[in-house]
């Protein structure tokens, strides 16, 4: 088995905000995996604000290969790599390879009877609320819209504006860490009227113990706060939701045992990602088969999208085989 990494630059289509960092473009690492006439890929971000770089995947990539010369397997990954980004691209490029060595989708080897277009947000970052107006109208397409929030005074203006822009839409907002508890129990009565279905990590991590009694009228959703199994395990009882991300969990194969857990425990589920093309979408849009919001939109955000690219179309997004998985050498 040959195992090939790189790191890659995709331009942003605009700037995007969120709490505490704007960001221009990402860099991201790609991983091959080749087995005879078989081929793998799988695409990842890494989860920065927790210090990954791509450089540190990139090496944890190199340093993995070295340790299995004679061939990896998504169990010796799973015992041998902690979840993250180097994970994820390994975890994802197997599942790849496994398909074309298989003949058979990566979808199906997952359980799936049969795929269906998932009904994905479209993001708007924490823009001046005249700006957030305009690329929620720009935004025609969408039918789920997510704004992000910075626990600042301007907020309220930003939700309200999106909700004059687009009263049809479903609208959830993430907070990214930003809120304190005051600030939160001060814009919730904006976002009930609003009719916001979703906040999304609203409090620092450290801060979760929050949540468990504030009666919150909207349902929370964990982000930062849950990152892999372990730490579903040991979520705050004040969050109702959790956003399963492929970087943070480390892969296809822990993300489909964290769904198992949180619908377990009573959890709602959701699929995010921390931008990417759509070779990081397609992995995930198998788990957004089994979630109730699905938020896959990191190619649209992108200048362009690597080809073949996901199909984005009246709100929705789908992914053909051809785009990663597909049971194709």
């Amino acid at each position: 088995m040959q195992i090939d990494a790189q790191i890659e630059t995709w331009p942003l289509a605009r700037p995007f905000r969120i709490t505490g960092r704007t960001y221009h473009a990402i860099d991201i690492v790609v991983v091959t995996v080749r087995d005879g006439d078989h081929v793998g890929r799988g695409e990842a971000a890494g989860v920065d604000y927790l210090g990954e770089t791509p450089a540190a995947m990139l090496a944890t990539i190199e340093a993995t290969r070295d340790a299995f010369p004679a061939g990896l397997t998504r169990a010796q990954l799973h015992t041998h790599l902690l979840a993250g980004g180097a994970r994820n691209a390994l975890d994802c490029a197997l599942w790849d390879l496994e398909a074309a060595r298989s003949a058979t989708p990566a979808w199906r080897n997952a359980g799936i009877a049969a795929l269906k277009p998932c009904v994905t947000v479209w993001t708007i970052g924490a823009d001046a609320p005249d700006l957030v107006e305009r690329q929620a109208a720009d935004f025609a397409e969408a039918r789920a819209i997510k704004l992000k929030l910075t626990g600042d005074r301007e907020d309220a203006a930003r939700v309200r504006a999106v909700r004059a822009a687009r009263p049809d839409v479903w609208l959830g907002v993430d907070g990214n860490r930003g809120f304190t508890l005051p600030a939160l129990e001060r814009l919730m009565p904006v976002l009930v009227d609003a009719r916001v279905a979703l906040v999304e990590q609203p409090l620092p991590t450290d801060s979760d113990a929050l949540l468990n009694d504030f009666a919150a009228p909207i349902p929370i959703a964990a982000d930062e706060s849950v990152q892999d199994l372990a730490s579903l395990e040991r979520l705050a009882p004040g969050f109702s939701m959790i956003n399963i991300k492929l970087d943070k969990c480390g892969g296809l194969t822990e993300a489909l045992a964290m769904v198992e857990l949180a619908r377990a425990r009573g959890l709602g589920v959701m699929v995010g990602n921390m931008l990417g093309t759509s070779l990081a979408m397609a992995p995930a849009f198998i788990i957004g088969q089994f979630c109730d919001v699905v938020d896959l939109d990191g190619p649209i955000l992108l200048q362009r999208d690597r080809p073949p690219g996901a199909i984005y179309r009246d709100g929705t997004i789908w992914c053909p085989d051809t785009v990663w998985g597909g049971g194709a050498s």
